[in-house]
């Protein structure tokens, strides 16, 4: 009888244990799976975020799109929002959800992997990489000391019919938010009609003012300084460069990428491995000095390209990043209004 009541205990357990490791198993495979929102082009960040899924087990499914409009997207699904983890091409994007309190406050120990300026000052999202703001330009048609000293002279004449610009790019709108911010709205919709006045023409994304710097269906371009990189691995004598502006200027600002995690997750721990993945040296290294990347490190110690300014030779306009999507509302109804956008 004794015999019998024990076999009857460990079959219990054994089923018991069974059942524990079923559950911990479909846990486990809940919490290896994760949903980003990329504003992050897929060409160009999928490679790492494979390399995540190799080194961690992690699953991730990713949803690329437009920056504003995947944060916009996340707003509306509101507390429903299949999304992890918003991997944000610029910092307004990042900023209007940090101040919607849709994005969790991240641990110090990864914030202080990146100096304060690059990244929010209510701890709800990080920098991952740095891009410079840049005239880039075409060396048949102009020389470096053609160039005016300051954005503000790309409003002469001269330059008519030669501009390139992105008008719904995030990050161009981002640079005429800093300009809002830092040479007031006055001076900003002056500079912005006398470029409209100058004819410029218009292009979706930054690679495409490079390829049309590359073949002088325009002069000038404004862009991010990584995509020279870009073109030259496609056409490494391509005769365009770029051209940094100094000091304060507002076309010599700084913006990032950036990552957060959402406040309704169900999978922190695993969406805060991958924050801290994209700010680990192999990450940073991909940034800066993969095939056609170069952007800016955003950890010490992490060398950028050869060739870049260091960062700490670039001013740019005395505005915080973390403003930058407050006032992103205001900035698209300046664009409008001066007819660059509908």
């Amino acid at each position: 009888m004794r015999r019998m009541v024990t076999l009857l205990l460990l079959a219990v357990f054994a089923a018991a244990a069974v059942c524990a490791s079923a559950l911990t198993a479909a846990s486990a495979g809940e919490a290896t799976t994760l949903t980003v929102y990329s504003g992050r082009e897929e060409q160009f960040v999928q490679p790492l975020l494979d390399r995540f899924t190799r080194l961690t087990g992690i699953e991730l499914r990713v949803r690329y799109g437009d920056s504003a409009e995947l944060a916009a997207t996340i707003a509306e699904e509101g507390g429903n929002s299949p999304a992890d983890v918003f991997f944000s091409q610029d910092a307004g994007a990042l900023g209007v959800l940090g101040a919607e309190g849709r994005l969790r406050v991240l641990p110090d120990r990864t914030l202080a992997r990146v100096g304060q300026r690059f990244r929010a000052p209510g701890k709800r999202w990080v920098g991952t990489s740095g891009r410079a703001r840049v005239v880039a330009y075409n060396t048949d048609a102009l020389r470096r000391s053609d160039l005016p000293r300051t954005i503000w002279g790309y409003t002469n004449p001269r330059f008519r019919g030669k501009i390139g610009l992105p008008p719904t790019n995030a990050s161009f709108q981002a640079f005429v938010t800093a300009m809002r911010l830092s040479a007031g709205e006055e001076r900003t919709r002056a500079w912005l009609t006398g470029i409209r006045a100058n004819e410029p023409k218009l292009y979706a994304k930054n690679s495409q003012i490079l390829t049309a710097l590359a073949s002088r269906e325009i002069e000038v371009g404004f862009v991010n300084h990584y995509y020279l990189y870009q073109l030259l691995e496609q056409q490494p004598d391509a005769p365009v460069r770029n051209h940094f502006l100094q000091g304060r200027d507002p076309g010599a600002l700084v913006n990032v990428a950036g990552v957060g995690i959402l406040v309704t997750t169900k999978r922190g721990q695993a969406a805060q491995r991958l924050v801290d993945f994209l700010l680990s040296t192999e990450a940073q290294r991909y940034f800066a000095q993969g095939p056609g990347r170069a952007e800016y490190p955003l950890v010490p110690g992490i060398k950028p390209r050869v060739g870049l300014p260091g960062l700490r030779n670039i001013q740019g306009p005395d505005v915080s990043l973390g403003t930058l999507g407050r006032q992103l509302e205001r900035t698209l109804r300046l664009l409008s209004e001066v007819g660059f956008t509908r």
